[in-house]
């Protein structure tokens, strides 16, 4: 594990790059966008391409000698493999398609993993002006707030938060609503704002009480709100319960109170 001084000079170079970042974002959110489509529904915009060159030439510049895995690179030359070296692990832009809508749940966000393990997180949503970061050890902080996760103990007086993914094809949908179905006889409300990294921050600061989302895009949803909701005192751990994986495009996370009804929701929503 890197000195805690050296982890600080991370998180400081890391919100140096999201605020320039978020400042193209927040010049671009009011102007004409020019989309491309990955999939059906699955977005990208200059402004995306933008921001990974821009935060990518930043990290490079500070730390020539770490590797980078970025959504906009790795979507178009395939999967980068995460190794134990310090690793940044970006999403210039989370939320996309609530960017090209106007809806102004969108982020940066940065992870720094060390022995894979999240280390340094950045989330900045600068439409909103919210910037969520947390360092392993260290606590998590919204505009250098401490923040905490809810203390919430009956899932029936829970928020839910999930995603509905970009996959439109019939057993993926179906799957999806029967899912979200069975949990609303189960939680107090649900919530979709379009941005896994935000609603891991939600979590954070106690906004959201549940999350999960499945088959989302890859390590760069997660990197960065994952250590910010540990921080803040809650877990982060697959939908069937067992621990998380980076890699694996399932998430789950909730305060400790909630995990082990919120798994068995899950288990018997499929």
């Amino acid at each position: 594990m890197a000195e805690t001084d050296s982890l600080q000079e991370f998180l400081v170079t890391a919100v140096d790059a999201a605020k320039r970042a978020g400042e193209v974002i927040r010049q671009g959110f009011y102007q004409t966008k020019h989309v491309e489509h990955k999939g059906v529904v699955d977005l990208v915009t200059e402004t995306d391409k933008a921001c990974e060159d821009l935060i990518f030439n930043h990290l490079k510049q500070h730390y020539p000698e770490h590797k980078l895995i970025g959504e906009e690179t790795t979507a178009a030359c395939g999967i980068t493999e995460l190794t134990d070296e310090p690793t940044w692990i970006v999403d210039p832009l989370d939320g996309t398609t609530n960017f090209v809508h106007g809806f102004p749940f969108v982020c940066v966000s940065i992870g720094l993993t060390i022995g894979k393990v999240p280390t340094v997180g950045v989330v900045y949503n600068p439409i909103m002006d919210e910037l969520f970061t947390g360092i392993r050890g260290k606590g998590a902080f919204l505009n250098g707030t401490p923040i905490k996760v809810s203390s919430q103990t009956e899932l029936v007086k829970s928020l839910l938060a999930t995603e509905v993914g970009t996959k439109r094809d019939r057993s993926t949908v179906d799957a999806t609503t029967n899912r979200i179905n069975s949990l609303l006889f189960k939680v107090r409300s649900l919530r979709m704002s379009g941005s896994c990294a935000l609603n891991l921050c939600g979590i954070a600061c106690g906004r959201l009480d549940l999350f999960y989302e499945l088959g989302y895009g890859g390590p760069w949803d997660v990197a960065g709100g994952a250590v910010i909701v540990e921080e803040a005192g809650g877990l982060v751990y697959d939908p069937s319960g067992k621990d998380f994986d980076i890699t694996s495009q399932r998430v789950a996370a909730s305060n400790p109170h909630l995990k082990d009804a919120f798994t068995e929701a899950l288990g018997q929503s499929k």
